[in-house]
């Protein structure tokens, strides 16, 4: 303890991914820091070598290997050589760091993590967004079953139990957890969150609108990853539908990777004048291009995964269209609308319906703007945050 009182609490992030990406945990990864140092909290990130730096995060990445680079999204066979890389890079970070808190995300964190902690005898926190197993059979990488998944399944269940505190986004991620061996006490539900000030209700652009060719048009937004995973494919198969009962609906897909898959699909299906694809956006830039929309969409098919894009629709004020599914559920609540998971159909019915009811559209942008106000604030949650960790560093033996 300083002569001035306690020293600040310091918390080693551990990032094992190209940060930062302009999406999903990178951008809980970024909110958590950015909120824990206007409570004092000094953290430090350490991540692959590739990525973007960002100027008010610190951020150590890992010595790169030649010839081999993390994809930007999804698993691939030489990121756990990348994995070695940044657990190296961890260890040499924190002999200099002296962190209180070991803080990983995704299940290599934890693998990472746990190594690190007997040598720092510090608390162990992990963040999962979803399942390890799950993941790697949206993306192809794992069958969905057989011999190889239930490996898998066995080590994610073995990684869970490791940290000495499991963040978890929603109370479905808690029930998972609890079921495959993680003691109750060891839990903890911290949501996604948004911060309000970036992403805010805003007049739409009249100049980006014009440039896109969007004007006359009731815009549907989508702003996220382009995978079949998140719902891409049937979003695009919606979209015939929509357009057919609503001649001047118009689609803005925002995100990466794949543009180039899409467009072909969008051609496949002669959807050209109806969907706009403009590619990654900027984090910093993400408000202004949501503002052109009349409603947001997430047909993402994960039912474990966290779905942090509709706290920013939330926060924009914009009715949203969702599937129905537990994590959906916790987010948007009662003002939700909600379509079954993977029925095509069903998700052109609710989109037609938010588009021609304008009025009803904007009570529930309302709504879901002071639902994002009242439950997932940053500062808010970013002091849970900081008083977990405190308690961690006040009763937990090392390990």
């Amino acid at each position: 303890m300083s002569p001035d009182g306690p020293e600040p609490l310091r918390v080693l992030v551990l990032a094992p991914t190209p940060f930062f990406g302009d999406r999903g945990c990178h951008i809980r990864i970024y909110e958590e820091v950015k909120g824990l140092a206007a409570l004092g909290v000094d953290s430090t990130i350490v991540t692959y070598p590739s990525g973007r730096d960002l100027p008010d995060v610190r951020i150590h990445r890992a010595t790169s290997i030649p010839g081999i680079r993390a994809r930007e999204l999804g698993p691939s066979w030489t990121r756990p050589l990348l994995d070695l890389s940044l657990w190296r890079t961890a260890h040499r970070v924190a002999r200099r760091f002296r962190p209180h808190v070991i803080h990983a995300h995704l299940h290599e964190g934890i693998a990472i993590g746990t190594r690190l902690r007997t040598s720092l005898a510090v608390p162990l926190v992990a963040d999962l967004q979803g399942s390890l197993a799950g993941e790697l059979v949206h993306h192809g990488f794992l069958p969905n079953r057989g011999l190889r998944r239930r490996l898998v399944q066995q080590i994610e269940a073995w990684l869970s139990r490791q940290p000495d505190l499991v963040l978890t986004s929603s109370a479905h991620g808690i029930t998972w957890l609890t079921e495959h061996g993680v003691p109750a006490a060891r839990i903890e539900a911290l949501p996604d969150g948004v911060e309000l000030e970036r992403f805010r209700p805003l007049p739409p652009d009249e100049a980006l609108r014009a440039q896109l060719g969007l004007v006359g048009k009731r815009v549907v937004v989508f702003l996220g990853v382009l995978t079949p995973y998140q719902g891409v494919d049937l979003l695009l198969d919606a979209a015939v539908r929509v357009v057919a009962d609503v001649p001047d609906a118009h689609f803005l897909v925002m995100g990466y990777p794949n543009e180039d898959r899409y467009r072909d699909e969008i051609r496949a299906r002669g959807l050209q004048a109806a969907v706009t694809l403009p590619g990654r956006i900027p984090y910093d830039e993400a408000s202004r291009w949501l503002g052109l929309g009349q409603v947001g969409v997430s047909p993402k098919q994960s039912l474990t995964e966290a779905n942090g894009k509709l706290l920013n629709y939330m926060a924009c004020g914009l009715p949203v269209v969702a599937s129905e599914t537990p994590v959906n559920r916790e987010l948007l609540g009662d003002q939700g609308i909600y379509a079954a998971v993977g029925d095509a159909d069903a998700l052109a019915q609710r989109l037609v319906d938010a588009l021609k009811d304008a009025e009803g559209g904007r009570r529930r942008g309302d709504a879901l703007r002071r639902r994002a106000e009242d439950l997932f604030a940053w500062p808010v949650l970013a002091a849970r945050l900081a008083t977990l960790y405190r308690r961690l560093t006040a009763t937990t033996p090392p390990r």
